[in-house]
This record gives structure tokens, sequence and C-alpha cells, in this order.
């Protein structure tokens, strides 16, 4: 499971050191594509596996379904770590989510988010994700 928040950089040559909380769980070879609000999902290859059945099971004629399905596998990527737990980001990842120079890593249970500083900080900032709003919503779905 992955849980916290941390700050990183990215250098020059587009890599990022992943927390090092992440690195096990995380594993040699894993999965980078494009994520929701502009940021990147980062998978463990069993957890890619198991989003790709869901995805490959989705109904073929359906537009929404067929966009969904072109969207997240086209940024898909293959990484592997290295020695010092660098990974690269691809160009193209970078520049869907505005990733420069500062970014913030999450964890987000079953994957981790990989976001520019600026744009966790818009995001987190947003009136409509308030914490008690969005608590009040969760209960509507019981949880």
């Amino acid at each position: 499971m992955f849980i916290g928040e941390y700050q990183h950089t990215i250098d020059e040559k587009g890599r990022i050191i992943l927390p090092s909380k992440f690195r096990d769980p995380l594993g040699y070879e894993f999965v980078m594509t494009k994520g929701l609000d502009n940021c990147l999902f980062v998978y463990p290859k069993k957890e890619w596996e198991v989003l790709e059945e869901k995805l490959k099971s989705l109904p073929l004629t359906n537009k929404d379904a067929r966009a969904f399905v072109r969207f997240f596998f086209s940024g898909a990527t293959e990484c592997i770590l290295d020695k010092q737990g660098r990974v690269v980001i691809p160009a193209n990842l970078r520049e869907h989510s505005k990733l420069d120079k500062e970014a913030v890593v999450i964890g987000v249970s079953s994957r981790i988010e990989i976001w520019s500083r600026e744009e966790w900080e818009s995001y987190t900032d947003d009136d409509s994700l308030s914490y008690d709003r969005i608590a009040e919503k969760m209960a509507e779905l019981g949880i």
C-alpha cells in the first residue's frame, strides 16, 4: 500500500527519485501513465495487470470507453528503477503533467501519483475539495 506525500525534484535528464518507502512495494519494473487531474499514475506490474483486465472488458461499442482506454494506454510506458531509486519520466508524460523541476509524489493506496508542485498546490487549494464536503459525498456512497 502506498501512503504519504513527498517533495522531490526532477533533474535535467527528466529523472525523479522515488521515495524509499515506495520502492519495495513498487518493484524494479512498473508502469507509468497519464493520470487524471494533470498528474501521472504509477502502478506496480500486478496492479497494472488487474487494471488492464478491467479496461479490456469495457464495451468496444461505447465511445467514452474507447476514448478512455486510448488515453490511458497511449500514455503508458514500462519503467525500470535504477540503483539510486530514480526513474526517467518520458518527455510526453512530463508535458502532460506540467512537470518541470519541483514535484510532489503521493501514495494513493494501490498506485503512486506524481504531480508538479504547482498543480498539486492548485488542486489542494481548490475550495470545492473541502475535506468536509468530500466526506459528506463519501457518506452518500456508504463510506
